[in-house]
């Protein structure tokens, strides 16, 4: 019974967390606007810091992430209570729910928002955090040589799910992983379009 529970509510419930539009309110209180309706219209922090300066910028990124890193910490402490096998299951289910609710929340009506970035970092700064820090530097890194975000963010995409095979091996949050990150590379097909294009803008200080 208690094993249903969990199994039900947690990604349940990580997929509501995850599907709080942070962006949406953080923009519409502080700056009165809604960032659907500007700029790339995408519900994430590079949007919002754009639209509204980097500490709105900011507030969103660490709200975002926090959206992952709550409900994993949530499944690393059932870690004891169940085998490893089924606490790979659960720390699977987690990760894709928290992600997919970020990327499609039930709030707004399931229509596709945020592009998963920030979410699936807190995710996997909980279940893998040698990983996170890997993609994190290779985020950084093409970041500063693009000097664009999107660029950073499909190539730390690309390397976190070699992370999660190096150091958790073959496993059911290995295969999230890739779901994952497969998921970003679609949710950024217009940036990809605009990279080719030489379009894509460039970050402003």
């Amino acid at each position: 019974m208690f094993e249903s529970l969990v199994f039900i509510g947690l990604p349940a419930g990580a997929y509501l967390l995850g599907s709080i539009p942070w962006a949406l309110i953080l923009g519409r209180v502080f700056a009165g606007i809604d960032i659907r309706q500007h700029g790339s219209g995408n519900l994430g922090a590079s949007n919002i810091r754009r639209l509204a300066g980097n500490r709105l910028g900011l507030a969103t990124l660490l709200l975002d992430a926090a959206k992952g890193a709550l409900p994993a910490g949530m499944a690393m402490g059932l870690e004891g209570s169940f085998g490893p096998v089924t606490h790979d299951i659960l720390a699977a289910l987690v990760a894709l729910a928290a992600v997919c609710g970020h990327m499609f929340p039930a709030y707004l009506g399931f229509r596709p928002s945020g592009k998963g970035v920030a979410t699936a970092a807190g995710v996997y700064l909980v279940f893998c955090p040698a990983a996170c820090l890997i993609a994190l530097a290779v985020f950084i890194g093409v970041v500063k040589l693009s000097k664009r975000v999107s660029p950073g963010s499909l190539a730390a995409a690309a390397i976190l799910p070699a992370g999660v095979w190096f150091f958790k091996g073959r496993s059911f949050l290995l295969a999230a992983t890739l779901i994952i990150s497969a998921l970003i590379v679609y949710r950024h097909r217009d940036n990809i379009v605009r990279l080719l294009k030489g379009e894509e803008p460039i970050i402003k200080s």
